[in-house]
């Protein structure tokens, strides 16, 4: 599988050969999954005290056989928890239920909750190589980006040595992705609810993601184009190519990229092979410490009683 290299000029400069890795079978489920991992990973355990609201005297006494200054049934009163410190000023106060002023909070956070969604190593790899595929989906890019070119797009490695973002958006509108920086551009927009409050104020179409092949100017020049994304193919994630868990993101990629993406495949396979070197030398110290325990039991002299 082939894809065209574009200049930085909008002209051909040549083709490249894709990696393995843009021939993984599309699987959303799994990608969905791997997603939510990340964004579960960045959640923080929080929770109220557990004895918040009921460090008080207040009791309930539903029992008629007991003095009418202990019990709280048949008083005239509601029947609800109220402080027995006798005497002073808070005697008599509902306390300890949700509803009373100084009570706990009804069904509170738990700090102990676990909020993470873990996924296996081997699956949030596939599922980072399925989401990588899909770049190169049309079908899947044209629902939520403006596609005006053959997929997936490659541009030559000069694109990593801009340094401005005016020269960025100028490249960006040659090589085909000029309407959809547009159309994203045109969507920012107040958010709804008390989220203004807290300082989530504007929201903003996601755009094209910049993959360069290793850390340069382009990353720092074009963070301010809106709704834009880059990143190294080092540092790429299943959230970055699949937002909202929707995978099929109009990715724009630099030649290097598409070779490191292509290393990537070498690196884990070594690392997958020496894996079952030693778990193969594991498994292999254990037989013969299980050969001598067994021989030593043998040899040993059976003791009479």
């Amino acid at each position: 599988m082939k894809a065209n290299v574009i200049g930085i000029d909008g002209s051909a400069k040549g083709s490249i050969e894709l990696p393995a890795v843009f021939e993984t079978e599309y699987k959303p489920r799994l990608i969905k999954r791997a997603v939510h991992a990340i964004q579960t990973a960045r959640l923080q355990p929080k929770g109220a005290n557990p004895r918040a609201g009921k460090e008080t005297t207040a009791t309930y006494m539903g029992y008629r056989g007991v003095p009418a200054y202990r019990r709280t049934i048949n008083v005239e009163h509601a029947r609800l928890p109220r402080m027995k410190n006798k005497g002073a000023l808070l005697y008599g106060r509902v306390a300890r239920v949700p509803h009373a002023v100084g009570g706990h909070a009804a069904h509170p956070l738990k700090a102990w909750e676990i909020l993470a969604e873990n996924i296996n190593k081997k699956e949030k790899r596939l599922a980072l190589k399925s989401a990588i595929a899909t770049t190169t989906m049309k079908e899947l890019v044209e629902k939520r980006f403006i596609v005006e070119k053959e997929l997936p797009i490659v541009v030559e490695d000069s694109f990593e040595d801009v340094k401005k973002t005016k020269e960025v958006l100028e490249i960006l509108n040659k090589v085909g992705v000029g309407k959809d920086l547009k159309n994203a551009r045109g969507k920012i927009r107040k958010r709804a609810g008390r989220g203004k409050a807290r300082g989530r104020i504007w929201k903003m179409k996601k755009s094209v993601l910049i993959v360069a092949g290793k850390n340069s100017p382009i990353l720092k020049a074009s963070r301010n184009l809106p709704g834009v994304d880059a990143v190294t193919a080092q540092s790429l994630n299943v959230e970055l190519l699949a937002p909202g868990t929707e995978a099929g993101r109009l990715v724009v990629f630099t030649k290097s990229a598409i070779i490191e993406l292509g290393k990537e495949k070498e690196v884990s396979e070594v690392k997958v092979k020496a894996e079952r070197k030693v778990t193969a030398r594991a498994v292999a110290n254990v037989e013969a410490k299980k050969v001598n325990v067994e021989a030593k039991a043998k040899k040993a002299p059976v003791q009479k009683k």
